[in-house]
């Protein structure tokens, strides 16, 4: 009896536990891994960034992704066109974008963007991570009716003036504190056989825009910040006492006999990266060049800034303005949604994305944590302390216009005005073609 008890309890545990095993759950297989933690391989897959800039600067844009591309396989193409917003419009038109956008003109950027040609950068990178590269100024910058359409790569001081340093203090000639100064050493210069400027507005289909640079540093100096935002807007006419003055003053300079390396025809024909070249003739052809802080880039080879040229800050007109300081840049927006596309610019947010710009003393960094001894020397750091100093700091008021104006009629206008066009019929055009009005 014994046993047959002991065996009836010993088949009822045996059932037991087949009948527990058999409704627990399945052990997860040891090589599962959960999607979110799976490594992406972009291997092979290219991207192509498209920007306004020339062959050198390309070069050494390119430099910036060669970590880049070794840690994530993105072959990264880089194409430049002095067309770039007719381009980058018609491609988008036709259904074939280009992956990455590098605006020069953030007005250009907002009506695209507007169309419907660029994407929502907040749809894959935070807030949080936009704000651990940038200041609250610059992401403003890059926003279209509360999207986060751009980031910003590059920046540019623009208030500065390039001179030939040592035929400069070999000829007694002073760094001039103020505008009359500014006018009585160009006086000065062209009094001892020289003409004092060189300028040049030539730029492809780009031509006017480095016009529409001195009119903006002259409005900050000659009338407030809010009224220069005001232009921006569309608030203020060009055809307004304050906008008509900065051309007036302008032509003061550019028009008057023989301040110009050859004339208002030189100012026309003559490309802004050849602009400069004459401050390096023996002895020069001129003295001072207006142009932003990328312009060494045009400079013969060789030339140490600092040694054989060196720059002042535009001095001040109204001193009421204090010491302006105009700047411009360039942002990275995304045209062509793809998950390599995505990649490229998640990395152009970091400021090593621009290390090699900065360290070939090519851009000032809007990234706020960006190293400041990757500049490669004090004159090129010196670029981003301007920035720090100024009284009143603001953005390339063409850049920030719809583009049918910043890029379109504003740099017309400039080069009807030089060719001689009545500065009313320039302006009453720039006006007319506001979208709106």
């Amino acid at each position: 009896m014994f046993k047959k008890e002991l065996w009836v309890i010993l088949t009822t545990l045996i059932a037991l536990t087949l009948i527990i095993a058999a409704c627990a759950p399945a052990e997860p297989e040891a090589t599962a891994t959960p999607p979110e933690e799976e490594e992406i391989s972009y291997a092979g897959e290219t991207v192509t960034i498209f920007t306004a800039a020339g062959e050198e600067q390309m070069n050494v844009f390119r430099r910036n992704f060669i970590d880049f591309q070794e840690r994530t396989g993105i072959i990264i193409e880089v194409e430049g066109s002095p067309d770039f917003e007719t381009l980058a419009i018609v491609r988008s038109e036709a259904g074939d974008p280009y992956d990455i956008l590098n605006f020069p003109q953030p007005g250009l950027m907002a009506d695209m963007a507007r169309d419907g040609y660029l994407v929502n950068l907040g749809e894959f990178i935070s807030d949080a991570e936009v704000r651990a590269h940038y200041s609250q100024s610059w992401i403003d910058l890059g926003t279209v009716d509360g999207q986060l359409v751009g980031v910003w790569h590059g920046a540019d001081v623009k208030s500065l003036v390039w001179y030939p340093k040592p035929a400069f203090e070999a000829a007694g000639y002073t760094i001039p504190e103020t505008w009359d100064e500014l006018i009585a050493l160009s006086e000065q210069i062209l009094a001892d056989g020289t003409a004092p400027w060189c300028i040049g507005i030539e730029s492809g289909g780009a031509t006017g825009w480095p016009g529409t640079d001195w009119i903006e540093d002259i409005m900050l100096r000659t009338t407030s910040p809010e009224n220069y935002d005001r232009w921006v807007a569309g608030e203020l006419l060009f055809n307004s006492p304050e906008v008509r003055n900065a051309f007036e003053i302008m032509a003061d300079l550019w028009f008057r006999d023989g301040f110009v390396l050859g004339g208002t025809t030189g100012i026309l024909s003559t490309n802004f990266g050849d602009a400069p070249l004459p401050l390096f003739d023996d002895p020069p052809s001129c003295f001072l060049h207006r142009q932003a802080s990328f312009i060494p880039n045009f400079f013969p080879e060789g030339t140490q800034v600092g040694v054989d040229v060196d720059y002042f800050y535009l001095p001040p007109i109204d001193m009421q303005y204090g010491k302006p300081v105009l700047g411009s840049g360039n942002l990275i927006s995304l045209a062509n949604d793809t998950p390599a596309g995505r990649e490229v610019v998640r990395f152009m947010i970091t400021p090593e994305s621009v290390r090699a710009e900065v360290e070939a003393g090519n851009v000032v960094a809007p990234h706020q944590d960006a190293d400041l001894s990757w500049y490669p020397d004090d004159v090129t750091r010196g670029f981003a302390e301007i920035l720090m100093a100024a009284d009143t700091f603001r953005f390339d008021a063409s850049d920030l216009m719809p583009g049918v104006v910043g890029a379109g009629s504003f740099w017309d206008g400039i080069v009807d005005f030089v060719a001689g066009q009545d500065l009313d019929t320039v302006l009453d055009r720039i006006d007319a073609s506001w979208p709106g009005r």
